[in-house]
């Protein structure tokens, strides 16, 4: 193999409300914790069962100043970014800890949605490498004629 690949998607709910702070050079730091399921029967009981994963989320830069303006516990997000593994020392023990690094942020709901659960789609999106004012995604077609197109294009 010639290459590797260090690439995380998850789609969860926020545990806690994002954490941000500031370096000396100015530069913002967010951390939140993200929750996602996975949902199951039993095979042999037919019991329904669930199993959630928590996943310790880093962010940077202007991305990390609209999750703490924009996002708070319960949020429907998707986040992308890469893993990211570290060690820090705490009462003179080494502990290791991976996180995921963000660098796309998608909230999957409106504000409201998240006491209500599950709204709508049309929730801005940001990119962490965009260095204007975040641009709201255009949401999906939901068109009922099964052409997406709607363009008159000439071939």
């Amino acid at each position: 193999m010639a290459g590797s690949l260090n690439k995380v998607m998850l789609i969860g709910r926020l545990g806690k409300d994002p954490e941000i702070r500031y370096t000396q050079e100015g530069r913002a730091v967010g951390n939140f914790s993200m929750a996602t399921s996975q949902q199951w029967s039993d095979r042999d009981s037919g019991e329904k069962k669930e199993r959630t994963d928590w996943h310790r989320v880093v962010i940077f830069g202007r991305l990390a100043e609209i999750c703490s303006q924009y996002l708070s516990k319960g949020r429907l997000v998707y986040i992308e970014g890469r893993l990211q593994s570290r060690s820090y020392e705490q009462d003179g023990v080494t502990k290791y800890i991976t996180e995921v690094v963000a660098n796309d942020m998608q909230m999957l709901e409106s504000k409201n949605a998240a006491q209500s659960q599950y709204a709508d789609n049309s929730a801005p999106s940001y990119d962490a490498g965009a260095t204007s004012q975040p641009q709201p995604q255009q949401p999906a077609s939901s068109g009922g004629g099964g052409n997406e197109f709607d363009d008159d294009i000439p071939f």
